[in-house]
Order: structure tokens, then C-alpha cells, then sequence
């Protein structure tokens, strides 16, 4: 479902330049650059999400690339965002996560995955949109001890609260293209 916003969409000649550089990008990939356009009316937002979250949070290097990978993937086939799953495909393999990998998400506890990228993947599942009542219990923790520090725990905690609340906005605003599965279809739409 091709999304509809009522937001205004700033049109590409009037984005600054490093949007107008995504812009391409995401007509390029998904021919349709509504969140784009949507964020060019705060342009400082668009910044704040590509600059501090991804390049000194998501991809900082804490965490090893294929596990925020593969938890953002996760997050987004089960939320059902169309926009984000091509993206995010791009992006795991690029990581090294192989499409057989990809294809086991739905059933990753039997799937190809190491014990820490199956804790990482349990984690998810807590945090995912479709648990509201998701909620670390000792055993989890226990799980995830074995393979991150607390540190890390938080900071995979950190990166999938914002990855949940931006897929949630992005969703609520109508902003990308939806797979007919996803749950957060706007009742307008309906």
C-alpha cells in the first residue's frame, strides 16, 4: 500500500542538498520519496535521525554490523513495512547476512543463526510494535548475558526503541509503502 500523507511534501528542488542525495536514493530504490519529502519540512530531524542515531548509535561499531542487521530486519518484517524491508534487505547483505539467513527470520530459532544473533533476535521479539506487553524476563536476560554486556544490552535496547518509534510514526503519519501483512495500516485506509 503506496502511502498518503497529509503532511506536506517538500519538493526535491527545494530539499538542501544531502536530502535531495536521499531523495534519488529512495526514488531509486523504492520510486517514492514521501518520507523524504515529509522530513524536508524539518530538515534538522532528517539530520538528527541520519547523523547521531545511525552513524554514532546504529552503526558505531559497538555492536558487530550483522546483529543491528539483523534485529532492524526482523523488526521489519514483522511490522510489515515495505519500505523498510527492501532497505534493510540491501543492507544485511551488504553486512554479510546471507539471503538463506534472511529467509529464516520468520522461524530464526531453528534457522541458521549463531546463539548470540538468536538472543539478539529474542530481544527483538520483546521490543517488536505487535508485543506491547514484551517485557525482559530473567530467562531472556540470562540468554542475552551470555552474549552481550549489560552495556550492549541497553544499547540494543536504545537502537530497536528508536528504530520501533520511527517505524510507528512512519506508519501513523503514512509516510512509506506497507506490505499488505502490515498490522499498523491506517483505519482511514481500511
Amino acid at each position: 500500500m503506496k502511502p498518503d500523507t497529509f503532511l506536506a511534501r517538500v519538493p526535491r528542488e527545494k530539499l538542501p542538498q544531502h536530502m535531495q542525495t536521499a531523495w534519488d536514493a529512495s526514488m531509486k530504490m523504492h520510486d517514492d520519496a514521501t518520507f523524504i519529502e515529509a522530513f524536508g519540512n524539518a530538515p534538522h530531524i532528517f539530520d538528527w535521525y541520519i547523523e547521531d542515531f545511525y552513524k554514532k548509535v546504529f552503526y558505531s561499531g559497538r555492536i558487530d554490523r550483522q546483529i543491528v542487521e539483523l534485529v532492524r530486519l526482523r523488526l521489519a518484517n514483522t511490522h510489515g513495512c515495505a519500505f523498510c524491508n527492501r532497505a534493510d534487505t540491501v543492507a544485511a547483505l551488504a553486512a554479510g547476512i546471507t539471503q538463506t539467513q534472511i529467509d529464516a527470520l520468520p522461524e530464526y530459532e531453528t534457522g541458521p543463526f549463531s546463539a548470540r544473533e538468536k538472543a539478539a533476535l529474542a530481544l527483538a521479539d520483546v521490543m517488536v510494535l505487535t508485543n506491547p506487553k514484551g517485557y525482559l524476563k530473567a530467562a531472556l536476560y540470562e540468554r542475552c548475558k551470555q552474549h552481550f554486556s549489560d552495556g550492549e544490552i541497553v544499547e540494543l535496547g536504545v537502537i530497536m526503541a528508536v528504530l520501533c518509534g520511527m517505524a510507528k510514526m512512519i506508519f501513523a503519519y503514512d509516510l512509506v509503502e506497507k506490505e499488505d501483512t502490515c498490522p499498523f495500516i491506517p483505519a482511514a485506509a481500511e
